[in-house]
C-alpha cells in the first residue's frame, strides 16, 4: 500500500449540482488535493453520463483554479489506470448507484479506484458518490422504494445520503439499520459532506446552515443519532 494519505469526501447532497451558486464544498474538495491547480476528473456514470450534467460540472469547475475533465464509459473508454491515476481528484456524480457500479465492475473500475486513492487521488463525490465507497449503503435506484445495496467497501459501516432533504430517508435508515438489514454508519444531510482520511472520519464541514452528518447506531433494539459538530464552510 501506498504512504500517501489518502482522502475520501462523501456529501449528502451538494456542491455545483445543487448549489450552482455557492460553491463553498467544492473549493473545500480542491482544497485537499496534492496540488495547488488540481485535475479534477468527473464521472457522470450514475446518470447515464447525461450531457447536461458534465456541461454543468464544466460550467463550475472552470471557473474555479483546477483542471477539469471528465470520464464516460460509454463510447471509446480511454486507458482508464493511466487517465485515473493522474488525477489528483475523481469527483463522482448523482445517479442510479446499482447501475453505475455494476459498469464500474464490468469494467474493472473499483480495483483502479482503489489504486488511485491509496496513492493519493482525493476520491470525493455526492449522493451515489458517497455511498459507493462504504460497504453499504440506502439508495432509491429502483422507483418508489428506498433500497439497501452493497458498496465497495473503502470505508466500513454504512451510509445514507440526502438525509434532511428528503423525508422518507431517515425512517428508512433507521429501519435497516435497527432490523440487521444494514450495518450501523453515518447520514449525511444535503449541503454537508464528511471527510475521511485514511479510514477515520476527520471532520464534518457544511455549507449551509443546519446541515451536519450524525452517526446512526442501535442501542437497545432502537437506531440512535449522535450528531456531528459540522464546520461551517464559507460562501464563494
Amino acid at each position: 500500500m501506498s504512504s500517501a494519505e489518502r482522502h475520501i469526501i462523501a456529501m449528502g447532497g451538494g456542491g455545483f449540482s445543487i448549489e450552482p451558486d455557492n460553491p463553498a464544498l467544492d473549493l473545500y474538495v480542491l482544497r485537499q488535493a496534492r496540488s495547488k491547480n488540481p485535475r479534477v476528473c468527473f464521472l457522470a456514470t450514475a446518470s447515464g453520463d447525461a450531457d447536461s450534467y458534465i456541461v454543468n460540472f464544466y460550467s463550475a469547475f472552470t471557473r474555479l483554479n483546477c483542471r477539469p475533465t471528465h470520464l464516460s464509459l460509454f463510447g471509446r473508454v480511454p486507458d482508464l489506470h493511466k487517465l485515473l491515476l493522474e488525477q489528483d481528484i475523481i469527483y463522482v456524480g448523482g445517479g442510479n448507484t446499482r447501475s453505475m457500479l455494476a459498469l464500474w465492475r464490468a469494467w474493472e473500475l473499483p480495483e483502479i479506484l482503489r489504486a488511485a486513492w491509496e496513492a493519493g487521488v482525493v476520491l470525493a463525490g455526492l449522493s451515489a458518490g458517497a455511498i459507493c465507497w462504504f460497504e453499504a449503503g440506502i439508495t432509491d435506484a429502483v422507483a418508489g422504494r428506498l433500497s439497501v445495496l452493497q458498496g465497495l467497501g473503502f470505508l466500513a459501516g454504512s451510509c445514507c445520503p440526502h438525509y434532511a432533504g428528503e423525508p422518507e430517508r431517515r425512517p428508512a435508515y433507521h429501519n435497516f439499520i435497527t432490523s440487521g438489514e444494514i450495518a450501523a454508519g453515518i447520514a449525511i444531510d444535503d449541503g454537508a459532506a464528511a471527510h475521511f482520511i485514511g479510514t477515520e472520519l476527520a471532520r464534518v464541514v457544511a455549507s449551509q446552515a443546519d446541515a451536519t452528518a450524525y452517526q446512526v447506531s442501535v442501542s437497545a433494539g432502537s437506531a440512535v443519532e449522535a450528531p456531528l459538530p459540522a464546520e461551517a464552510l464559507p460562501e464563494a
